[in-house]
């Protein structure tokens, strides 16, 4: 058996658990929070008070605006010169969250906009309430146009989970960097991590492939494809 392939199968299962274990948690929380930030912060922009818009949109700047593995160094490495100690895990969900929640509120709130405002006066007319006409109405059909960037977003988030090795988070990629040094093979380790990132990355891209072809046949907003 050739060397880099033995090393590789070694590694297999070191790699793997910390996937399981940190990856994988990290990237489904952070999304589910980020999404609940989104939606949030997505409403305050587009129906909040001006000062409400106003601190949204400063949020949404900022975390647009600035690399997330210097929000990551921030959150861990800065705020406890103001007393705010975090664990690595912690710090990295904040940032990841934070992160993810700037970007889907434009999402959000670009899908919100895209429903016809003749939706919003037949939910009225009906006599729904403005919560009853979001909720039942004008959601579910941004929810549709929103999928495929969301869908997107999430899986960049999966692959920016690396950068929390930075910040000491035991997640893949710094199982890979462990294993390289004891065995200084970095080639051959950080293909494997990476070719581990493509694998899960494809298998995101099927579903989202699935999800969408399923929305085109029942919510009709894009051209169905065979």
């Amino acid at each position: 058996m050739p060397h880099w392939l033995q090393l590789m199968l070694e590694s297999l299962p070191s790699l793997l658990w910390a996937a399981l274990i940190f990856t994988v948690p990290l990237t489904l929380l952070s999304f589910v929070l980020g999404l609940t930030v989104g939606l949030g912060a997505a409403l305050a922009r587009l129906f909040g008070p001006k000062p409400l818009v106003a601190l949204v949109r400063f949020y949404v700047w900022i975390f647009r605006g600035t690399p997330l593995l210097v929000q990551l160094f921030l959150i861990f490495y800065g705020l406890p010169s103001v007393g705010i100690l975090l664990d690595a895990f912690t710090a990295a969900l904040i940032g990841f969250t934070l992160n993810i929640g700037a970007y889907t509120s434009e999402i959000i709130r670009a899908a919100i906009g895209s429903v016809p405002k003749g939706q919003w006066e037949a939910a009225y007319s009906i006599g729904m309430t403005w919560s009853q006409a979001m909720r039942r109405t004008i959601l579910p059909q941004a929810g549709r146009v929103a999928v495929p960037p969301l869908s997107n977003t999430f899986i960049s988030l999966v692959k920016d989970t690396s950068l929390a090795a930075a910040i000491t988070v035991p997640e893949m990629f710094q199982a890979a960097q462990r294993i390289v040094a004891t065995t200084y093979e970095p080639l051959i380790l950080y293909v494997e991590a990476a070719i581990l990132y493509l694998a899960l990355s494809s298998v995101l891209s099927a579903l989202q492939t699935r999800l969408e072809t399923r929305l085109n046949r029942y919510g009709g907003f894009l051209e169905a494809r065979s």
